[in-house]
């Protein structure tokens, strides 16, 4: 069943195009935002006087900052380490990288319209959406480790660990008392 010579990185039929830099830095800027929004989601979620309104500008303000904190970031090093400010297509490929800051925002603020609209409890669209952002963990576990190589044993170990830091996160705001 193929030696480790079939196990190298991006050696899988689906996994043949490598990432570029950009795209393992835009991966990143995700599952650190991914794991952010989990985090404040669960905390909403055991608010009890919260509204959809507020949670809505929480969930934007969140992505925001986060999206505003590495633009920035990112800009303060390219300055001391060119000298100078990021131009044209510096500034763009910055963009580019951080959007993903921003896109953690979608399902929380969908699921949170839908609330608003009757389809749900405002709880269960928290919750929703906190528990379904704790799967994209596992599956960015899972496929990363399908492109290092791993057989799928292992890649579902990677992806188990991913989840258990969503999970981790979903089960210590349970226990923490008002």
């Amino acid at each position: 069943m193929g030696g480790s010579a079939d196990r190298r990185p991006g050696g899988g039929s689906l996994w043949v195009a490598p990432l570029t830099e950009a795209q393992a830095e835009r991966l990143k800027e995700r599952i650190y935002a991914t794991i952010t929004i989990v985090a404040v989601l669960m905390g909403l979620f055991r608010s009890p006087d919260v509204s959809h309104a507020d949670a809505a500008l929480v969930v934007v303000i969140t992505a925001g900052g986060l999206w505003g904190a590495m633009f920035t970031a990112d800009w303060q090093v390219y300055r001391i380490v060119h000298g100078v400010h990021p131009h044209g297509p510096d500034r763009r490929r910055m963009a580019y990288v951080t959007a993903p800051l921003l896109s953690s925002a979608v399902l929380p603020l969908v699921l949170i319209c839908l609330s608003a609209l009757g389809v749900m409890r405002l709880g269960a669209a928290l919750l929703t959406a906190a528990v379904a952002n704790t799967a994209g963990l596992f599956l960015w576990g899972l496929v990363g480790g399908m492109r290092m190589g791993a057989r799928p044993a292992g890649a579902a170990v990677t992806g188990l660990f991913n989840l258990g830091i969503g999970a981790l996160i979903i089960f210590v705001k349970f226990l923490v008392d008002d």
